[in-house]
Order: C-alpha cells, then sequence, then structure tokens
C-alpha cells in the first residue's frame, strides 16, 4: 500500500498535469493541514483515490463547515458538505477506516494568539479523550487501536520548534504511547534543507513531516 502524505504548501511535483503519471499507484491520500480545499479537490479529481484530511491553523475558512458552529446547524453541515463537492473526508477529531488502515485525526495547533482551531495541550488532550470509545472498539474488534494518526501540529519535541506556534503537543505523545499507532503524520513545520529531519520513530510509532508530500510504501503487519 502506498499513502501520500501532503501539508501546508502546494507542491508543484502534485499540483501539475503529471499527477496522473507519477502517483498512479496511490492508494490513500492523508492532508495533514493548511492546504486549500481547491487543492484537494484536484488531486482527488486527478488520482480518484480517498482523501483524508485535518484543519491547521491557515486555511480554515470552511471549517465552520466541517464543525457545528452557532451560525451552522449540525443538520445543515452534511448537505453543504455535499454542495461543496471537494470529496475530501474531514478527520478532525474522528476515526475513520479505508483500505484495512484506521485513521484518527486531531487538527489545530498550539494557541498563541487566540486564533480559530488552535488549543492549549489540556484542549488537546481533551479532544485525544473524544477518540476512547472508538479507539477502545478498535481494539475489541481489528485488534488495535489505530494505524495512523494524523494531525496538523508535532508531537512535543519531535520536529516542533521552540516559538509558541511551532511547539508540538504533549497529548500526541501520550497518545501514541498508549495506543501505539503505525504512524503519525503532521505538517505545520515547514522543511527548507533536505538535511532537516522528517522521520522520526519515537517507540513504536514513525513520526512523518507531510511538508509539500512524503509517500509511505506499507505492508499489512509492517
Amino acid at each position: 500500500m502506498k499513502i501520500l502524505c501532503i501539508s501546508d504548501h502546494i507542491d508543484p511535483l502534485v499540483y501539475s498535469h503529471g499527477i496522473k503519471e507519477r502517483f498512479s499507484d496511490i492508494d490513500i491520500i492523508l492532508c495533514a493541514g493548511d492546504l486549500p480545499l481547491y487543492y484537494l479537490d484536484f488531486i482527488i479529481s486527478n488520482l480518484n483515490k480517498p482523501l483524508f484530511f485535518v484543519f491547521g491553523n491557515h486555511h480554515i475558512n470552511d471549517l465552520k463547515y466541517y464543525k457545528k458552529t452557532e451560525d451552522i446547524p449540525i443538520d445543515l453541515v452534511q448537505d453543504i458538505q455535499n454542495y461543496m463537492g471537494c470529496g475530501a473526508v474531514h478527520l478532525g477529531t474522528r476515526i475513520k477506516k479505508e483500505e484495512n488502515f484506521i485513521l484518527a485525526g486531531l487538527g489545530g495547533c498550539k494557541r498563541y494568539n487566540n486564533g480559530y482551531n488552535q488549543y492549549t495541550d489540556f484542549q488537546m488532550y481533551m479532544e485525544a479523550v473524544k477518540l476512547i470509545p472508538r479507539l477502545l472498539w478498535n481494539r475489541i474488534i481489528h485488534g488495535r487501536y489505530v494505524d495512523v494518526l494524523l494531525t496538523h501540529a508535532p508531537p512535543k519535541d519531535i520536529h516542533d520548534k521552540c516559538d509558541l506556534c511551532h511547539s508540538g503537543f504533549k497529548a500526541f505523545l501520550w497518545f501514541m504511547k498508549t495506543f501505539r499507532p503505525r504512524y503519525l503524520v503532521h505538517g505545520h513545520i515547514h522543511l527548507y534543507d533536505m538535511s532537516d529531519e522528517r522521520c522520526t520513530k519515537w517507540e513504536n510509532t514513525m513520526v512523518i513531516n507531510a511538508y509539500n508530500h512524503y509517500v509511505i510504501e506499507t505492508a499489512p503487519g509492517d
């Protein structure tokens, strides 16, 4: 199985006429945030593969259409999503199963200016706690909690930066230690140097920075 991971920057290798040839063998696409929906629509239209995403702290004008808010009643959310027609599946604080892969998502970044989709560490713990009932169900039915945790921000002290905006969440360390996903795919941290660390093994989880694009190739049981 091949998983195309994207985040934060419209990659000319992806957003091109050659996308079908270059990524013809991709099975799933994961977007770790801060990319416009028209870009996701382009990828889905050309590859015709399922795409799952979380919102970051930019390009979040459409977040209100994927979460219940005071101005968007919950019974209209699905109709609005269908009307938008992108086809991408929002994975924020949700769990989905695709191609025998169990996917969970926790979007947003560390609170730094009280903007939308920003969280304190405690708030992110609470977002993660919402996933526990379904994670326990997965453990009983499938023998594992989750295969991939898709986030926007990185875990604390793994690929993160020292400024508040780009610091990571301790909650993700707890999640990896407790539920042992095979992968944590994040964005938010831009890579400008080919020598910058993109993949880091932490306990049982491979932490991957999806900036621009990155392809995970895996086999069942890896």
